[in-house]
């Protein structure tokens, strides 16, 4: 029970959700007769449910996939485990199997708010016997407890976005293309892109969003039709990027974007539809809401400076008719803007 002990306390040390989703699965690999320890993404395309492993061991080394959920090879329909189909339509909290003779394999799937994304997937060479059900199954909780914790930490209260507090964080890791370590593991390896051809420059995005007017919305509407157009906007943003980019309330009417692992065109195409989406939604009692949007490449400089960078290309968004996407790198190439340094709280012309 010792060991067990010792990795829970490792685990719950965790301030970031995939090192504590690492270290869970490390605790469990380290059981008597486990063979294989997955996550597991579970999602919906096309009406069809889906499951692909996020995070796995592979080679020795811990490994997870930065590719969007529906284009990932690896992932397969629920079809093909019955087991784990049966267990999330009736809202189960496990879900047993025999493989074939010598593997056996326990399904934990994670439930927040009467939906799955999340299952952590063991596999043992012999059958799981009551005792050792009970004591996976006490890991698994503490690991969804804490998950929860996290979540509400990280998360902004009226939206349900990440917070500003943990963009410096994402922001190291979205730079890195997702690149974490763990201290006792090498380096985990990725899955390639699927979306990204051949050739293809491909970037990291750094993006700020503003609701135009949103003032005017407040003053004439009131705070609560404010607040209602805030989560609407945030359910947009949800809806406008893949599961592996990254979107935060930076407070007030103001949003940033971290988009991963594409191209300039691909950006632009990604941005100017989410604008469209918010200009064509039916806000209630409030009508047509639009937003402005500047973006930068986070591929030079700090995340002060990047941050500073998108805020030149919104604010020019602003003051040149709103309701539009602009891009840093145009603006300054095309004489709109000077190329500004942030220094912390010096700025170098």
């Amino acid at each position: 029970m010792k060991p067990i002990l010792q990795n829970l306390v490792e685990m719950t040390g965790h301030r970031d959700h995939l090192r504590l989703e690492l270290s869970v699965l490390s605790t469990l690999q380290k059981l008597n007769h486990v063979i294989e320890v997955r996550a597991l993404e579970l999602f919906t395309d096309a009406g069809v449910a889906h499951m692909r492993p996020r995070t796995w061991v592979e080679n020795g080394q811990w490994a997870f996939t930065d590719s969007e959920a529906t284009a990932d090879p690896r992932r397969e329909t629920l079809e093909h485990y019955p087991y784990l189909r049966e267990c999330v339509a009736h809202h189960g909290d496990s879900a047993l199997a025999t493989v074939h003779k010598g593997r056996y394999r326990l399904w934990l799937p994670m439930w927040v708010h009467d939906k799955v994304s999340t299952c952590l997937e063991i596999t043992q060479s012999r059958p799981f016997s009551a005792h050792k059900l009970d004591v996976l199954k006490g890991v698994f909780q503490v690991y969804q407890n804490y998950q929860s914790l996290l979540d509400y930490s990280e998360r902004d209260a009226l939206t349900g976005l990440f917070n500003r507090k943990t963009f410096d964080e994402q922001f190291s890791r979205h730079a890195l293309h997702g690149l974490v370590s763990r201290p006792d593991a090498a380096p985990p390896v990725f899955a390639c892109n699927a979306h990204v051809l051949p050739g293809e420059p491909v970037q990291q995005w750094l993006a700020v969003v503003d609701i135009d007017h949103f003032k005017q919305v407040n003053d004439r509407f009131g705070h609560l039709y404010g607040d209602e157009v805030l989560i609407l906007i945030a359910n947009i943003l949800r809806n406008s990027f893949r599961s592996h980019d990254r979107v935060f309330r930076f407070g007030g009417e103001e949003f940033v974007v971290l988009l991963r692992s594409t191209t300039l065109g691909t950006a632009h195409k990604v941005f100017n539809r989410f604008r469209m989406a918010v200009q064509e939604y039916p806000f209630p009692q409030v009508g047509q809401v639009t937003v402005s949007l500047g973006f930068v490449s986070t591929a030079r400089g700090a995340p002060v400076e990047i941050l500073g960078q998108a805020d030149q290309a919104l604010y020019y968004a602003k003051e040149h008719g709103r309701n539009q996407v602009c891009f840093y790198d145009d603006l300054v190439a095309g004489g709109h803007l000077a190329t500004k340094v942030a220094n912390d709280d010096v700025e170098l012309f």
